[in-house]
């Protein structure tokens, strides 16, 4: 179930992938158009930016589909989950490696030539465009109040780096060409391949992120087990019938599946789940994001609900 700060955060994500994407192509095809290697090399960290969100989108979306066919008690396999990022990595890190070396090739054979004016508004641009929905994504997810700001704002250095090169690979470039100083001209493919770098360290990121991250609950059993304790105290929750905790970086996500009453509503069942995910990221500060799946406990076995009022219809003692 979802609130309206959880779509908030959605639409933030997916605004984000998308803008990725639009810069991608955006760049790559001024820098095909323009001479830019720097160009043609933040065009490709812009396609590793949207192929890490949209893996991670699809991850998610792989293990709710999980969660829904499977029975209860049931532990969903996970071992094909890295492979989607995988896949995404190994044509950026191909990509990276080929501009890398053509790079290099490029500045050994001193056959280095300026871009045209046409790159630099590209430049100018992409710059301004990423910068303003970097302000969106930055308010929507302190408006929402998630502590994913800090795992973002990690990631957004990464792209400083990148934009940063780019300016000045093709800016410097470009003076080079216009005051005919040589040596200028060999900024534009040295910041292809600082950035192609920076592509091959992200790749490298996303890889064993994903692959390690499938083993942290094993490692760290006592941290799920805090986790479900903490889960466990919120009023209307029965009991917790899965957790799941990931690694990305520095911070950990948790999945949750969480048992409520069954004759709960729609929206008793969401603010439960709304306050288990506010308690988990307000007590540990390194939990970045909290997704919590709600199901129905099973009435066959009796039990008791906190989430019932202590007034009831009948009475629990003998008269």
């Amino acid at each position: 179930m979802t609130s309206r700060p959880a779509a908030h955060s959605e639409a933030a994500a997916w605004t984000g992938i998308i803008n990725n994407f639009i810069l991608a192509v955006f760049k790559g095809t001024a820098g095909l158009l323009c001479d830019s290697k720097s160009l043609l090399g933040d065009a490709l960290y812009s396609a590793s930016e949207a192929a890490g969100g949209l893996a991670e989108k699809i991850q998610l979306q792989g293990i709710q589909g999980r969660r829904s066919s499977v029975g209860r008690g049931a532990q969903p396999q996970r071992e094909g989950e890295p492979l989607v990022t995988i896949m995404f990595t190994v044509f950026l890190l191909m990509g990276a490696l080929q501009m890398a070396i053509s790079s290099i090739k490029e500045m050994s054979l001193g056959e280095v030539t300026a871009p045209t004016y046409l790159a630099g508004v590209t430049v100018v641009i992409a710059v301004a465009l990423k910068e303003a929905v970097f302000q969106y994504q930055y308010r929507q997810y302190r408006k929402t109040g998630e502590d994913k700001r800090p795992a973002y704002l990690e990631s957004r250095r990464f792209s400083l780096y990148s934009s940063i090169a780019v300016l000045l690979g093709v800016f410097g470039s470009m003076a080079g060409g216009a005051l005919n100083i040589e040596a200028l001209l060999y900024l534009d493919p040295a910041a292809a391949l600082l950035i192609a770098c920076l592509v091959l360290w992200r790749g490298y990121r996303m890889v064993t992120g994903s692959i390690y991250g499938t083993l942290v609950q094993e490692l760290r059993e006592e941290d799920a087990a805090s986790f479900i304790e903490t889960v466990q105290r919120v009023h209307g929750v029965i009991m917790v019938e899965e957790l799941r905790a990931h690694e990305q970086g520095h911070y950990v996500a948790v999945e949750a599946t969480i048992c409520v009453n069954p004759r709960s509503t729609v929206l008793e069942a969401r603010d439960i789940a709304n306050r288990a995910k506010v308690l988990l990221m307000h007590r540990f500060s390194h939990v970045s994001d909290v997704h919590i799946e709600v199901i129905p406990y099973d009435p066959v076995y009796p039990y008791k609900s906190n989430h019932e009022s202590s007034s009831s219809d009948t009475t629990t003692l003998l008269q």
